[in-house]
């Protein structure tokens, strides 16, 4: 390829509103032109990426008996029915009316669509397990897009959908999709990859991982053991919790004027906030009831555990109810039916806390749970610190970092084959639903992620095997008749030996030439200039890290293939 010809154009210039360095440089090199918000076009470089990331994708996926397929963009209305996901899923999703006035929806995932494709087909133990997959387009109406492909309204995507007889069988299978994916981010150049115990949300089931690039643009916060191998998106993580224990005082009510938060009442008894209980407040708008959540005060409500807990959205709110007295309110049972209390592990066996006394304007001073008060039952509800203890190992100390979500598993159990009556006869001659698992991997997301972690203050640094051209051929002084000859000459050396070649034609300057082949990241770049002709050699710079090679002609291609094996 001549850059003359190629389709874009590098500038110098940040764009304005660029917060992540995956998104400057793509665009800056011209890779994407952003279309609106959180939609983009790919131009031929990133293309050829995005095709090199799908290859390795495919390859790993059939390695692991994936049949690839390709469901519909569109669907109607009917199909998401079946799930219950059409009323359950909010405005993320794109829905509309055709013109004959059916409802319709764009598909954001396909756990419907691989249902319908295999329900009719699929009736006996025999033909399970199977797992099909597709690289399809899916939209999603994101209300943060930000920061160039790691969050977008439509992204490319594998998804696979595996369907087995029993549980065993697809735990087993999923601990081989997990080490696919690890492969996978692996062959991409990827190195700060981890898996995740995560949520599983909207998608069902109760066993979800997330793949991970530890990155500070990330939006996810992780936990993460210094000890071990445990790792935890910090929507599930848990841990030992620090205990203080105390010699048990006598309760005293104190009129705490309007010292209603945590720091205040803090500031008023001198006492750190591990010595203070919590009370946040909630709704649940689907079953109408008042929800107190209690935690231990140097730590906070974890909204995800809470609503796991019970399997309803929670939404924040300032409490506006007769019976609970706002900044003052502390661990008792309510009587009314529209109120619930949830208790945190982390007051049990709590001692001399100060605590809302639920009146206007007193706490309570030395509280002890289980003296005091003791709740029917004691959940996990908080959100993990940096530095506490790992539970999985016992002696390690949790950390606390950014990631960027490249990827996700599933176990989906029976929700979708259940609700959408796919019914398969096991050897007994009964009639079961199979149990499903799904496997998302965000291509662009990946691309990007790459670029955030191979990338230097001079632009790009694409790993060799994903590189959208393996050589950028930058002769200087093509009005020189011996470059011009010896560069077209080597262009068609390279070309015929299996290297993808950008050839930079352009009459400017070297500087020039320098910078774009550095800010788009190729990772090899050959000079040939008059001074390196008189010796008969040309310039080899290995874009990673800088170094400088003076190479004969005729030696080009050993030379070359030496430093593939090196950096690729």
């Amino acid at each position: 390829m001549k850059i003359s010809k190629l389709v874009g154009e590098r500038t110098k210039e940040v764009p304005s509103g660029v917060v992540a360095k995956s998104h400057e440089y793509l665009l800056r090199a011209g890779y994407i032109k952003q279309v609106c918000n959180g939609v983009f076009s790919l131009l031929p470089p990133a293309y050829r990426v995005q095709a090199k990331l799908e290859k390795i994708i495919r390859e790993e996926m059939d390695k692991i008996g994936g049949q690839e397929v390709l469901f519909p963009v569109l669907m109607p209305r009917e199909l998401w029915e079946e799930s219950g996901r059409y009323s359950s899923i909010g405005s993320e999703m794109f829905r509309f009316k055709d013109r004959a006035d059916h409802d319709m929806v764009l598909g954001m995932t396909h756990e419907e669509a691989s249902v319908h494709m295999v329900r009719n087909t699929i009736k006996s133990y025999d033909q399970l397990p199977f797992m099909i997959y597709q690289i399809q387009t899916k939209l999603r109406d994101e209300p943060r897009a930000r920061a160039g492909l790691i969050r977008v309204r439509e992204f490319i995507m594998k998804d696979a959908y595996s369907f087995h007889l029993n549980k065993e069988d697809l735990a087993q299978y999923y601990e081989i999709v997990k080490q696919a994916y690890f492969n996978i981010y692996k062959r991409m150049g990827m190195k700060n990859v981890v898996s995740v115990k995560s949520d599983s949300g909207m998608m069902g089931g109760k066993i979800a991982d997330e793949f991970m690039l530890i990155s500070d643009i990330g939006e996810d916060s992780l936990v993460v053991c210094d000890s071990c191998d445990y790792s935890a998106n910090m929507e599930v993580a848990d841990s030992i919790l620090d205990l203080y224990d105390s010699k048990e005082e006598t309760t005293e009510l104190v009129n705490t004027g309007d010292a209603k938060t945590i720091e205040d009442i803090c500031a008023l008894f001198n006492i750190q906030p591990y010595q203070t209980c919590k009370a946040v407040c909630y709704y649940l708008a689907k079953s109408q009831k008042y929800v107190i959540a209690f935690v231990r005060g140097d730590l906070e409500v974890n909204e995800i555990k809470l609503r796991n807990l019970l399997q309803e959205e929670v939404l924040p709110i300032t409490v506006d109810h007769p019976k609970i007295v706002a900044g003052y309110i502390g661990p008792k049972n309510f009587k009314e039916d529209n109120i619930i209390t949830i208790y945190d592990i982390s007051l049990k066996g709590a001692k001399n806390l100060v605590v809302g006394a639920n009146a206007k304007p007193y706490h309570i001073k030395n509280f002890s749970f289980e003296r005091d008060f003791t709740p029917d039952k004691f959940e996990d509800i908080s959100k993990v610190k940096e530095g506490q203890v790992c539970k999985k190992c016992g002696k390690g100390h949790l950390k606390i970092v950014r990631g960027i979500e490249i990827g996700n598993i599933f176990q989906l159990g029976t929700k979708y084959t259940e609700s959408m009556k796919m019914t398969v006869h096991d050897k007994n001659g009964e009639e079961i639903n199979p149990i499903m698992g799904c496997y998302g991997i965000g291509i662009g997301r990946c691309l990007a992620s790459i670029v955030e972690e191979s990338s230097d203050e001079k632009g790009i640094i694409w790993p060799y095997a994903v590189a959208p051209w393996h050589v950028y051929l930058c002769p200087l002084r093509l009005d020189d008749e011996n470059v011009a000859y010896a560069a077209e000459k080597i262009y068609d050396l390279l070309n015929k030996a299996g290297y993808e070649v950008l050839f930079d034609d352009r009459n400017v300057s070297a500087g020039s030439k320098f910078a774009d082949s550095e800010l788009m990241g190729i990772p090899i770049r050959i000079v040939i200039s008059p001074r390196s002709l008189q010796n008969n050699e040309v310039e080899i710079t290995i874009r990673k890290t800088g170094e400088k090679i003076m190479c004969k002609e005729g030696e080009l291609l050993e030379k070359l293939k030496e430093i593939v094996k090196n950096i690729g």
